[in-house]
């Protein structure tokens, strides 16, 4: 059962807040943070009423009371990190991206097969019920033949000068930021709804803010933007503000996607357009309790979150009556309460209902063929 499991999670910031939350929610024991320093990770441990507290990430994991690893930290972490959960025995929850490259994605998958342990990696936006109706749709053929996939993720954390994140640095976030961190999303999304691979893309991207203000002190995630008068160096940004994306899905559906995180007003809006032969529908993760389904030959409708409305697969994702709203923080609680009663099963050749590292491997590839057309401007195949 989930209360015998005891968790540590890697880093305490605004992500790892949110995995610790989660992971109460659903009963499975917070035991232990680590933090980059023991300094850093009792204050961290004290804030959130964690019991122990590890000054490295190796002290965490070789704790044989730690039974499942969460890593929330910076992207360019996750790879070692995770590797070395594994080595240690323990079950993993990574954020995404799993890595920086496929290639360390996969040799993951393959290592937790290896060691019969159960990897996932936190696309937790599949788990708002109405996205996993959308699925439960089209997978009934309601939609008809798929012929457009379109959308957006917008954001405007990002839209000034003065703000500032690691995300910023190559070396730390990886090669690509928008698409990397939010476009992922997207993709993942889209993919896991229509149950079709993108087979081709053409990217162009676009760095609005060629030079930003990187405070001397550390900036949380979302925490604002930089103080007037708090001291800054310049830094040149190498990664893209912006992102505009063809695709090309197998069986001939055709796409297109908007990254950006410099859109005043957009907070964090992922939206997605599905049209079919038979009936389109429209989903906007800011009012993620209703869903569009547009029609040629009734009235378009606003399906609204119930459990009484929804297809049966899809109740065991919804914890609240109709009218009862669920939103970002249901999404982590959803995907940890799947991966965990996985765990408890014990039977780790059945499907999983939850994003796994493979499905990491396969957001990775994504990822980097929008990189090859951007840089090349050529389609680029996935």
């Amino acid at each position: 059962m989930t209360e015998t499991i005891k968790a540590g999670v890697s880093g305490g910031g605004f992500i790892g807040e949110a995995h610790i939350e989660a992971l109460r929610r659903i009963g499975v024991k917070v035991a232990g943070i680590a933090e980059a320093d023991a300094a850093l990770a009792r204050e961290k441990a004290d804030q959130l009423g964690i019991e122990k507290s590890y000054g490295c990430f190796e002290e965490m994991v070789h704790d044989s009371q730690i039974d499942s690893v969460h890593i929330t930290s910076p992207n360019y972490l996750h790879y070692e990190q995770a590797k070395q959960a594994l080595l240690c025995g323990k079950h993993v929850v990574c954020e995404k991206p799993l890595t920086l490259t496929s290639a360390q994605s996969a040799e993951l998958a393959e290592l937790a097969a290896q060691k019969n342990l159960v990897g996932a990696v936190s696309h937790n936006i599949r788990f708002y019920p109405l996205v996993q109706q959308a699925r439960a749709m089209v997978q009934e053929g309601q939609l008809g033949h798929i012929f457009i996939i379109q959308g957006s993720y917008l954001q405007d954390w990002l839209l000034l000068d003065t703000d500032w994140n690691w995300r910023l640095e190559p070396e730390l976030g990886g090669d690509m930021r928008a698409v990397a961190d939010i476009g992922s999303h997207w993709l993942d999304l889209v993919t896991f709804i229509c149950g079709k691979k993108v087979v081709e893309v053409f990217a162009d991207f676009k760095t609005f803010l060629p030079v930003r203000k990187k405070p001397a002190k550390a900036v949380e995630t979302y925490s604002g933007k930089l103080d007037a008068v708090q001291e800054y160096e310049k830094k040149e940004i190498k990664t893209e503000d912006y992102a505009s994306i063809l695709l090309h899905f197998e069986g001939g559906a055709k796409g297109v996607l908007t990254v950006s995180q410099v859109c005043a007003g957009r907070k964090n809006r992922l939206y997605f357009e599905i049209s079919g032969s038979e009936r389109s529908i429209g989903w906007d993760s800011q009012v993620p309790n209703e869903m569009w389904v547009g029609k040629r030959t009734g009235p378009n409708q606003c399906l609204l979150k119930d459990p009484s409305l929804a297809a049966e697969p899809v109740r065991s994702s919804i914890s609240f009556p109709g009218g009862h709203n669920e939103g970002f923080p249901d999404t982590f609680k959803q995907l940890f309460r799947q991966f965990y009663a996985y765990i408890a099963q014990k039977d780790f050749s059945k499907v999983r209902n939850f994003p796994t590292f493979e499905d990491g491997y396969q957001a990775l590839t994504m990822v980097e063929a929008v990189g090859r057309s951007a840089r090349k401007g050529t389609w680029s195949k996935v």
